[in-house]
């Protein structure tokens, strides 16, 4: 059972790759309404989307969703990594709720989503590129290597699986994707997990198209909305996810490793206005927070960088912006081209931010703004253009929201509310449960990071606490007099801690949720052990961290045990 659940999944993913369809019952196919269509990207800093944060980059078709539009100015992800962020967009639910820990365990493949809801309701739905919100697709870490398990046969590391092809069902109990890397993270070692950090550049002035998957995608979402969209007697809710500006893989780190290379072509780059490029302040190893520390080292960014090199980094990240952007108004000119913007909401948002290279880190999986504040433009009927909205939103509002736009009453809880009162003039049916909070909440339980980490800003202040609340300090920001979260204050404003503090408890007991993903975590590496038998050692010599494991294997196998053997919750 659990085997064939696994398959379904992984076939719910590649059918969303290719492009999934689903039509409504025949009894619902009249239905009349908006058609919604979502664009996400992948590791978008939102600060880039209004100025004057962002001097560096042009972005001329965000611009052009502003002047016709919403732009939301302080939307946060609710889990600054990429599974859990998108399952916290697809169910409305915070992470905790749906128990959405790491990017192997997220949502059920069957669980019912806002385009399930819709598709229910009568809207005909279209998904093209990632969706990454189901349990067990994207979390694969290990690198391709031929181990010997049978004196006669050379097996080879499924990427997918993290066991030997062709072994025998006592190598494989579960189908636990390899996310090894998250599970240990309560373990005494440190160990590098990514590559370093680096700019590549390729192509040449001519060349446009760099991350060919994306605008393969793009190219298929254009002509559905061209030639298949205005042929529809019912609304459609239409789904594109792009893997950008997300850095590339470093092949050095193996095929299915994170991505570390920040690369573009000279087209792209001589749009960035590099003169204006900031070298973010680091502070010294002694002054930083442990949980930093502990995330710089296993992103492989504790060494020497020139400014030169940050500098390079982060002007590619934001020429890899510019290329997302224009692959959005790939979807703005086929929505005009149909004759359909009138009747269409657009939504464009991103899962995370990215660092590149602020705090000493790239990626994300950090409650610093640059990885958790994110975009979100909404442009549609009734939606006056040149909207700036101050309000604190987060992810988990978009599900209400495209429930709003459809009509539909949500037939369960939901942890986000619709965000049409905050932009429509002239509300038609809007559903309203209780009145929107003063603050917003995110989560994060995933690898990089060595505790548990939960965050609750109210605008100016940004309180930061990790694991219990007591064995690792918290984090107290101020927005205003410091943007760049340098100085952690919560020992200065100990009332206002404590306030916070108390606020976040009322959402969640979060000692108790990180005790609960603490024992996920050793049972699930456990049973993953137990499947290896003895060619476990073969398999956690060749994860993200290989370079480092190997030198010193003995060592990182006795840490592990310790951790296995201990009583800490």
């Amino acid at each position: 059972m659990i085997m064939k659940c696994a398959i379904f999944a992984r076939l719910w993913v590649l059918l969303a790759v290719l492009g999934v369809e689903s039509r409504p019952n025949d009894a619902r196919a009249s239905r009349r309404g908006p058609n919604v269509v979502l664009v996400t990207c992948d590791s978008l800093d939102g600060r880039l989307t209004y100025n004057p944060q962002n001097q560096t980059i042009n972005l001329p078709n965000i611009n052009k969703m502003k002047d016709n539009g919403a732009i939301f100015l302080n939307t946060y992800s609710n889990s600054p990594i990429c599974c859990p962020s998108r399952a916290a967009l697809w169910s409305g639910l915070f992470v905790h709720l749906t128990k959405s820990w790491n990017n192997f365990k997220c949502l059920d493949p069957d669980y019912p989503t806002w385009m399930k809801v819709l598709q229910n309701y009568g809207y005909y739905t279209k998904v093209y590129g990632k969706t990454d919100y189901t349990s067990g697709h994207h979390s694969v870490s290990s690198r391709p290597q031929s181990v010997r398990i049978d004196k006669n046969i050379s097996y080879t590391i499924s990427l997918r699986t993290g066991v030997p092809q062709g072994c025998s069902t006592r190598f494989t109990p579960t189908t636990e994707c390899n996310r090894v890397e998250a599970w240990t993270r309560d373990v005494k070692f440190l160990l590098r997990q990514e590559g370093r950090p680096t700019a590549a550049l390729v192509g040449n002035e001519s060349t446009v198209r760099i991350m060919d998957r994306d605008w393969q995608n793009v190219d298929k979402a254009t002509e559905w909305i061209r030639y298949k969209a205005t042929q529809l007697n019912q609304p459609f809710a239409l789904s594109l996810g792009l893997n950008l500006p997300h850095p590339y893989p470093t092949p050095s780190m193996g095929e299915a490793c994170g991505g570390s290379t920040f690369k573009t072509s000279p087209y792209w780059l001589k749009k960035v206005n590099y003169q204006s490029i900031r070298i973010p302040k680091w502070p010294s190893f002694s002054e930083m927070h442990p949980v930093d520390f502990y995330s710089s080292y296993t992103k492989n960014c504790t060494s020497n960088f020139t400014h030169q090199e940050i500098k390079d980094i982060r002007a590619f990240y934001y020429a890899m912006c510019a290329e997302t952007d224009s692959m959005l108004g790939k979807i703005l000119t086929a929505l005009h081209d149909a004759g359909l913007q009138n009747n269409t909401f657009l939504i464009f948002t991103s899962d995370h931010g990215e660092l590149a290279m602020e705090h000493r880190q790239f990626y994300k999986m950090s409650m610093y703004e640059g990885s958790s504040h994110v975009p979100l433009l909404i442009t549609g009927p009734g939606i006056l253009g040149r909207q700036q909205i101050s309000n604190l939103v987060s992810l988990v509002d978009i599900y209400p929201t495209l429930l709003d736009i459809a009509e539909i009453s949500p037939s369960k809880n939901l942890s986000g509310h619709s965000l049409l009162p905050l932009i429509r003039k002239s509300p038609k049916n809007i559903f309203v449960k209780n009145p929107r909070p003063d603050w917003i909440f995110s989560e994060y339980h995933g690898c990089n990071v060595n505790a548990s980490t939960y965050m609750i800003t109210t605008g100016r202040w940004k309180y930061i606490t990790y694991a219990d609340g007591i064995s690792v300090p918290c984090q107290l920001f101020d927005l205003i007099a410091d943007p760049d979260e340098l100085i952690n204050v919560a020992t200065k404003y100990t009332k206002i801690t404590s306030s916070l503090d108390k606020k976040l408890r009322s959402i969640l007991n979060y000692p108790e949720v990180s005790k609960a993903v603490h024992q996920y975590n050793k049972l699930q590496f456990i049973k993953w052990k137990e499947g290896l038998g003895k060619n476990y050692s073969n398999i956690i010599a060749n994860l993200r961290w290989h370079e480092n494991w190997q030198k010193d294997p003995v060592s990182y196998q006795k840490a592990i045990e310790n951790w296995l053997n201990s009583t800490d919750v």
